[in-house]
């Protein structure tokens, strides 16, 4: 079926997106296996395409590897993803876990589950990678979910620290890599739609609006509505850090400093005409 101008130009621009993230933090090399992880949601199935449309003309050879991971939630429709899989020629592994049953028995009701979740796929999803000799695993979070994720841990954890495009996993094995870092949730959804992927939803956590995730996704979203271009800057921010503007002594010897350090400027000033008026940081001004 002809794709629409419209999806034809987000198409190109997400093939963009996640080429040049790809290109900027080496995410893919010639000879990679790389393990596209599918769960069902707009996310993978994005990630899952963008990967095989870069496949075809990108100047290094890989192979890509679709994997889902049924995890036994009631009514979860087995047979929507291998179809799909079967329909556009990706080599596939459909692995079967009852991780649902564990989590449901280990959380007590009305609480979160997403940590004990996300802990047991990995589990599973390491292993499916080792068996398949694949040496890169490929994950569908995009920018929104970074900023959230530092925005998270900034005021739960005490951390300034976020999902990273590339990285290694505990056990040294692979490398785990983002290649939708760049692209806006609001792009892939769109995307999404007008592919018409068939969604499969996750009746295990999806739903749970207590999630601290959730709240902040909320709260960014309103701020984005009000004054565009927040998240942007938020993941701008997190590619230009400045250690002598922050307070980690691990990071910068500020019991060393003295007037010969060198160190960069530009303290922002919080009394600019914008500020006072929007009650935002300009793009423009960098710490």
């Amino acid at each position: 079926m002809p794709q629409s101008h419209n999806l034809q130009k987000l198409r190109k621009r997400l093939e963009g997106l996640t080429g040049k993230a790809i290109g900027d933090y080496k995410m893919i090399e010639d000879g990679d296996t790389v393990l596209v992880c599918c769960s069902g949601g707009k996310d993978s199935y994005t990630l899952l395409a963008m990967l095989m449309a870069l496949q075809q003309r990108a100047p290094v050879k890989f192979r890509l590897i679709a994997m889902n991971l049924d995890q036994k939630q009631p009514g979860f429709p087995a047979d929507v993803l291998p179809a799909y899989f079967a329909s556009i020629g990706i080599e596939y592994r459909i692995v079967e876990a009852d991780t649902y049953s564990i989590v449901k028995e280990k959380i007590p009701e009305g609480k979160t589950t997403c940590s004990l979740c996300s802990r047991l796929r990995r589990g599973v999803i390491y292993r499916t990678a080792k068996e398949l000799g694949a040496n890169k695993i490929a994950l569908g979070h995009h920018r929104d979910d970074m900023v959230h994720t530092l925005i998270l841990n900034m005021i739960f954890g005490g951390k300034l620290k976020a999902m990273p495009p590339k990285l290694v996993t505990d056990d040294k094995a692979h490398i785990v890599i983002r290649p939708l870092a760049y692209c806006p949730e609001s792009d892939i959804a769109k995307f999404a739609r007008g592919m018409e992927f068939p969604i499969i939803p996750c009746n295990l956590c999806g739903s749970q609006e207590n999630l601290q995730r959730q709240k902040i996704k909320e709260m960014m979203q309103d701020w984005d509505k009000r004054y565009p271009g927040r998240t942007e800057s938020v993941f701008t921010a997190m590619q230009h850090i400045v250690p002598s503007h922050l307070a980690d002594n691990k990071l910068f010897d500020f019991q060393g400093l003295t007037l010969d350090t060198p160190v960069e400027e530009g303290d922002i000033a919080f009394d600019t005409p914008e500020m006072l008026i929007t009650g935002t940081i300009p793009l423009s001004l960098s710490a």
